[in-house]
């Protein structure tokens, strides 16, 4: 049993999307940080960078924090959505780190920027609208080549799929972007994902493209 601590971020996603989609049992534990309830004590000694999401794995007596970490834990732990060995592992990490380093960072910004402080600064809306832009382009790029990230559907996509659900925030026109949309629909579809999108919050719907 896994205990799973999150919110309806697109982080906190990542983590039950894999837990889903690995067939894992777990408990949610809900930490509203609207409410400041990641620095609560008990929290924190799972989380020291007060972030969610965060698990602890009765199993092993192991907690883990940082989305990334988290898909490669569970991964690692069941042997799925993370090749052992060879070009496609190492094409899994790549674009896990791409996600973690780029295209969660920039498009977090974007939301700060675009969403929720909008007309705050000419300056920083233009730059990371552009930056988000280009992201989005990298990734599109990408799906030209490959149906998935890393050539199979991979903790990389459990990784980026959250973040692109955001579009909307982002101000993105995903008809620019035919591959990235094709990918985001097809995993829209999963019902691991469905079912992932409602923890904790199981009013929550999954946005959809035309």
């Amino acid at each position: 049993m896994i205990d799973l601590y999150t919110w309806s971020t697109p982080n906190g996603y990542k983590a039950s999307i894999a837990l889903e989609e690995m067939g894992l049992e777990y408990t949610t534990h809900p930490i509203n940080i609207m409410k400041d309830e990641q620095f609560q004590p008990h929290f924190l000694k799972i989380s020291p960078n007060n972030k969610i999401p965060a698990i602890y794995d009765h199993d092993s007596d192991q907690s883990v924090f940082e989305s990334g970490a988290i898909l490669m834990y569970l991964a690692n732990k069941t042997g799925q959505f993370l090749v052992s060995d060879g070009p496609r592992y190492w094409q899994t990490i790549e674009w896990l780190m791409w996600q973690m380093g780029g295209f969660g960072p920039m498009l977090g910004q974007a939301h700060h920027f675009l969403h929720f402080n909008q007309g705050k600064s000419e300056y920083a809306e233009q730059r990371y609208k552009a930056e988000t832009k280009r992201l989005w382009g990298v990734l599109d790029r990408r799906l030209a080549e490959e149906e998935f990230l890393a050539g199979e559907y991979s903790i990389a996509d459990m990784a980026a799929w959250p973040w692109a659900s955001r579009f909307e925030w982002q101000q993105i026109d995903m008809n620019e972007f035919a591959n990235a949309k094709r990918w985001y629909k097809e995993i829209a579809a999963r019902p691991a994902v469905q079912a992932a999108f409602k923890v904790p919050n199981p009013d929550r719907e999954i946005p959809q493209v035309d």
